[in-house]
């Protein structure tokens, strides 16, 4: 009888600590519509501060931050912006940047470590000599980390040879920084050093932080003023945000420094399961919070049989393909947790494990 569950299915999946429950109960709240919310002033402010940039705007999620940021810099219709092949805005968000904003998506491939070459991104700027048959190039995005090529950390130099290539053009930068904490705890610079190129960021509060709900954009005062406005549009405008923002703020204080130790412990799994046959762990990619595990060729078990085997003896995780598990580390995976995950796989692959029992 399965007595605990060990959730490996996204760093999304935590509770609200005691102390974000706490924070909740008491934050001081108002009308954020009306621009009066305190909690949300300061949560605002703060990780404007951190990145280094004017001000911030909360958001639902990290969907809607994303295509606010994309939508505001490419605010005529038909607009173009570049962006990874593999990346969560093109394949994740519902394809919101084209069917909300007319924003055309051009894309470029995503190498291995979640970089796109910078002579494939220039030369997929579009001529502005034949703005009559083309569409507009005005943004450019990057993501950090990136999540398909398993949590890979975009360097300060990448994002910056990105950001001058940007300028050059008179293009703007947008980064999805919905794990933008995990990159720089990785890389072991300060975060702000990660976006000094980028015209806005989306910051999510409720992957690798813990927070239960929302993320924050950022950049400049004025860009803040327009994205306001297009929150209100799509419907995220919200009254008495503070009870969220005050979580937030928690995630910020308590979270973020407990990410070196997530990293440390997908290390250790994604070690232990690339030893056991039948399973193949490209350990060189693992270098944040995410594990892809593919199984074999060959392989007497199938991912489906797997997952299945995994769920039924209370271990999640993310079935990708039907060759292909995924897994994500978060602050409420103990040491203890991390053994019984390997030991559900080696029992699985050993065949003392049924995808019937419990």
């Amino acid at each position: 009888m399965v007595t605990k569950t060990v959730d490996l299915r996204s760093d999304t999946v935590t509770k609200p600590t005691e102390s974000m429950r706490d924070a909740m109960r008491n934050a001081e709240v108002d009308d954020d519509v009306l621009g009066s919310d305190p909690m949300a002033f300061r949560l605002e402010a703060e990780v404007a501060k951190m990145m280094g940039k004017e001000a911030g705007l909360f958001v639902p999620s990290g969907t809607m931050g994303n295509l606010i940021c994309v939508l505001v810099h490419c605010e005529i219709r038909g607009s173009e912006v570049i962006l990874g092949d593999n990346s969560h805005i093109h394949i994740y968000e519902n394809g919101g940047i084209a069917t909300l904003g007319g924003v055309h998506p051009r894309t470029v491939k995503n190498n291995d470590d979640g970089t796109m070459d910078i002579e494939l991104i220039e030369a997929s700027i579009r001529n502005p000599n034949w703005e009559l048959l083309y569409p507009t190039t005005r943004l450019i995005c990057l993501e950090n980390t990136h999540a398909n090529s398993g949590g890979r950390c975009l360097s300060v130099e990448y994002t910056d040879k990105v950001g001058e290539l940007a300028k050059k053009h008179g293009l703007k930068l947008h980064i999805d920084g919905a794990r933008i904490f995990n990159a720089a705890t990785a890389l072991g610079v300060d975060v702000k050093l990660l976006v000094q190129a980028a015209d806005s960021v989306l910051v999510c509060l409720s992957k690798g932080l813990g927070a239960p709900v929302g993320s924050v954009i950022v950049g400049s005062e004025s860009f803040i003023t327009k994205a306001r406005r297009v929150r209100k549009a799509l419907g995220g405008g919200m009254r008495q945000i503070g009870i969220l923002c005050a979580a937030g703020l928690v995630a910020l204080q308590e979270n973020v420094g407990k990410l070196k130790e997530d990293h440390k412990k997908t290390k250790v799994l994604a070690g232990e399961l690339s030893q056991i046959n039948g399973l193949r762990v490209n350990i060189a990619s693992v270098e944040t919070n995410i594990i892809f595990i593919d199984m074999v060729e060959g392989s007497k078990i199938t991912g489906e049989k797997l997952f299945k085997i995994l769920k039924n003896h209370g271990v999640l995780v993310m079935l990708v393909t039907s060759s292909r598990i995924r897994m994500i580390m978060h602050h409420q995976i103990s040491d203890d947790d991390v053994k019984r995950t390997v030991s559900c796989f080696q029992q699985a692959f050993a065949g003392v494990l049924d995808e019937q029992d419990n």
